[in-house]
């Protein structure tokens, strides 16, 4: 069983920038890819990045592509994303997922567990 905490949310102007931190509790995360997923007000969670437990590749939805970086520290006990030039439409709680198996990296469903969630406003 694996526990995520995720962190670092608030409310911020358009234009501004947030890290969020997604820590598992009493484990490591070097045997899980991680996703960041964005639960709009009134939608499905939607995939927003991910990486890769060996290779560290990473994989962005193309809304977040150039604004949105995925990174975990050298550890690998904890995943951030960092959000740069924030949109109103970025707006919503933010999950943490961790998967130990298959190549699918974009659809809720193939994640495990998830953390919480932390909530991100971005106001115009």
């Amino acid at each position: 069983q694996v526990q995520l905490v995720e962190s670092g949310g608030g409310l911020v102007q358009a234009g501004g920038s947030l890290r969020l931190s997604c820590a598992a509790s009493g484990r490591t995360l070097s045997g899980y890819d991680m996703g960041w997923f964005l639960q709009a007000p009134g939608k499905d969670r939607e995939f927003v990045a991910a990486i890769r437990r060996s290779s560290g590749n990473t994989y962005y939805d193309d809304s977040v592509k150039g604004r949105f970086t995925i990174s975990r520290d050298n550890a690998k006990t904890s995943v951030y994303l960092q959000m740069n030039s924030l949109k109103p439409e970025d707006t919503g709680v933010y999950y943490c997922a961790a998967k130990s198996q298959g190549v699918l990296i974009s659809g809720a469903y193939v994640y495990e567990y998830w953390g919480q969630g932390t909530q991100v406003t971005v106001s115009s």
